[in-house]
């Protein structure tokens, strides 16, 4: 079965393609977003040790992306600005806020910022849009049904399927859900009767298998008219739960190599991931509709700073490592297939990129931070942009509150804690952020500064509201380095 996706992967990526292979109907999109992978945890980002056959045959029949970020350094934040268009400031969702954490923990200086937990419903989401924006709200009691959507008056027929992790809004139901954003078919984890964090159910089928079980029946089901998935995997967030077989695989692979990065149990969670995109290819396939539909491959922050050598930092920083991420966007009318571009793109560009695709128009009166990558796609070498921002006043890890741009090949990150301090590097020459040029290059660090300070102004961004009254210097802080 596995050689024959494979095949079924390898059959697509010789096929010849056509900017508007049907100029009737919009292009479906298929967006699959991973959890916590750093940016060269897949093959097509130079990784030896994973084998991820089916997501390398997908992206080199697209575009690779390889100065791709997340438009922040966890989950939530990424999730929003993917489904806005926006940067963090401006939706207001900085950070997973968790109502079990205490506020004001005696390890942190400051008090950060507050982080709401729940996607604006005044935002038009993507989901939303490719719906013409007002017609697209679906009631509750249709959030969760089976078969295939029916197109509502003056909407773009398009039919939306979210499965897997939300976290934009609590609950099943409700206006800050899927269902209340613009997704007609929703399902959680739960709805296929998987508990919190759990990646096998009591039957011992696989939550990776199992979503993906549920975007097949989707697509098939609406395959006579156009659909936006977006596949938002559990995997690869920590504690890992791999299938047996995998792990054993790796476990013999990784004694081998004794590398430090070689660690059997994430490499196999990849690979049973790596099988489901290419079930997702092989229906595709199956179904003739690969000369009309659009694959993007990504993630939602950088992975733990143990896989994401040589760059610096993990999840929850704003170094390299914390928001470089894989990125690859298959379909119709890529100028060449298999190409790169290092032009830096961002998770809020995602947006923008599928309404023109779509030939949908951008929601009337809200704003947008994002960039269409079309451009890259046909070909073109730069985008219309002189610099990308990121702005996290919270505590997550080891991370501390913190703002950062990058213009060109300078990246400047300025920190809050002790008064402020920032940093500077030249990622041209230092990918690996390891020189802080801060101080041996004043005045371009005063001049980007100053850019990100009218940055934060300008969107409104909050930052930490001041020394944090319970902060005791004796209390432990995690372990690892610290990013600043």
């Amino acid at each position: 079965m596995k050689r024959m996706i494979l095949v079924l992967s390898l059959c697509l990526l010789a096929m010849p393609s056509t900017w508007a292979a049907d100029a009737e109907r919009p292009p479906n999109f298929v967006v699959i977003l991973m959890d916590d992978m750093g940016w060269r945890d897949v093959g097509f980002m130079g990784n030896s040790f994973v084998e991820t056959p089916h997501i390398d045959a997908l992206a080199h029949r697209g575009l690779i992306f390889t100065q791709a970020y997340a438009s922040a350094p966890n989950c939530a934040p990424t999730r929003a600005c993917l489904m806005s268009g926006q940067y963090t400031p401006r939706h207001g969702i900085y950070t997973v806020v968790d109502p079990r954490q205490p506020v004001g923990s005696p390890r942190h200086k400051l008090t950060a910022a507050e982080s709401k937990s729940e996607l604006d419903t005044n935002i038009v989401t993507i989901a939303e849009a490719l719906q013409s924006g007002r017609h697209a709200r679906q009631s509750v009691g249709d959030a969760t049904s089976r078969g295939p959507t029916s197109p509502r008056s003056g909407d773009r027929g398009y039919a939306t399927g979210f499965f897997g992790m939300w976290n934009l809004g609590r609950g099943r139901t409700g206006p800050v859900t899927p269902g209340g954003q613009g997704f007609q078919k929703v399902v959680f984890p739960e709805t296929i009767k998987f508990g919190k964090d759990e990646y096998f159910d009591d039957d011992g089928n696989y939550l990776s298998d199992r979503l993906t079980d549920e975007v097949l029946s989707f697509v098939n089901d609406n395959r006579e008219r156009p659909f936006f998935v977006y596949l938002a995997d559990h995997a690869v967030h920590a504690p890992y739960n791999p299938k047996k077989d995998l792990l054993k695989k790796y476990e013999a692979k990784a004694a081998k190599n004794n590398s430090r990065r070689d660690d059997p149990a994430y490499a196999a969670t990849i690979e049973a991931v790596d099988h489901n995109v290419g079930r997702i290819v092989e229906s595709l396939v199956k179904l003739k509709l690969t000369d009309n539909t659009y694959v993007v491959f990504t993630s939602d922050n950088g992975g733990t700073d143990r896989y994401t050598a040589p760059l610096k930092g993990g999840k929850g920083q704003l170094y390299e490592g914390g928001i470089r991420v894989p990125l690859a966007i298959t379909g119709p009318g890529i100028k060449q297939p298999g190409s790169k571009t290092d032009v830096p793109v961002a998770s809020i560009d995602l947006y923008p990129t599928l309404l023109e695709l779509a030939g949908a128009p951008a929601p009337s009166g809200q704003l947008q931070d994002g960039l269409s990558m079309v451009p890259l796609l046909k070909g073109e070498q730069t985008l219309k942009r002189e610099r990308l921002f990121w702005h996290f006043p919270c505590y997550v890890g080891k991370s501390t509150p913190a703002s950062a741009l990058r213009e060109g090949e300078f990246k400047l990150i300025e920190y809050f804690e002790d008064g402020g301090h920032h940093e500077l590097y030249n990622l041209t020459s230092d990918p690996g952020e390891e020189r802080n040029l801060a101080k041996s290059m004043p005045d371009k660090a005063a001049v980007l500064l100053k850019t990100l300070r009218a940055w934060q102004s300008e969107t409104g961004a909050l930052k930490p509201s001041g020394p944090n009254p319970n902060y005791d210097p004796k209390a432990e802080r995690p372990r690892g380095k610290k990013t600043n």
